[in-house]
């Protein structure tokens, strides 16, 4: 349980911090000169889009969980722990193609700050955080209150870290090398899920 909880807050966390959950909110803001408060408002906005996704699609896989759980022998056991190891595997594979939201300047075309924003917040919401995905359906085969825990632990924290990093950016405290964290944030998330797996196993 610790493990699982320990992971989901790095992954939470690590998907707060990438840039493309975030720089085009700042991008557009920019363009459309957006003071700072407003620019939060939007960045907070798209971030419950993207964790609505996420959680949505989490909710049938911790079903799935709790269903195997009951089926299927030592699921809670062995087979989830292997799951988050293979994942992790995985993702450290295609660490250098990273899938996930993007989306290069503003909307094209939009006639009004409603229409820029609904663009912002679809967007985002269709690309939810498969990565976060593997612990849901774990801890669904642990409970439903882990569940919940892991959903609204994901939610708080990634939200949070793009509004504080978007507010950072917007005001010129905050200067890094998102080419570089973005590039390296599948082995970042491989290894999250691979130790999860290994802890997961290990103290059960």
């Amino acid at each position: 349980m610790i493990s699982l909880i320990t992971g989901s807050i790095v992954l939470s966390l690590l998907h707060g911090i990438i840039p493309n959950h975030w720089l085009p909110v700042l991008a557009i803001s920019k363009k459309e000169k957006w003071d700072l408060s407003e620019t939060t408002r939007v960045t907070f906005i798209a971030g419950l889009a993207h964790a609505a996704s996420t959680i949505l699609i989490g909710v049938l896989l911790a079903i799935i969980g709790a269903e195997l759980a009951v089926v299927v022998e030592n699921f809670t056991s062995y087979i989830a722990p292997t799951l988050l190891i293979a994942l992790g595997l995985f993702y450290i594979y295609q660490h250098s193609r990273h899938h996930h939201f993007h989306m290069h300047g503003r909307p094209e075309q939009a006639p009004n700050k409603k229409k820029i924003i609904l663009s912002l917040a679809t967007a985002m919401f269709f690309s939810p955080c498969f990565e976060i995905e593997a612990y849901f359906l774990v801890a669904g085969a642990q409970g439903l209150w882990l569940f919940s825990l892991l959903a609204l632990l994901y939610t708080i924290v990634s939200v949070s870290g793009m509004v504080v990093w978007v507010r950072l950016s917007y005001s010129g405290l905050l200067k890094m090398n998102w080419h570089s964290l973005e590039h390296n944030a599948g082995i970042i998330t491989g290894v999250t899920l691979i130790l999860t797996g290994i802890l997961t196993f290990l103290l059960h």
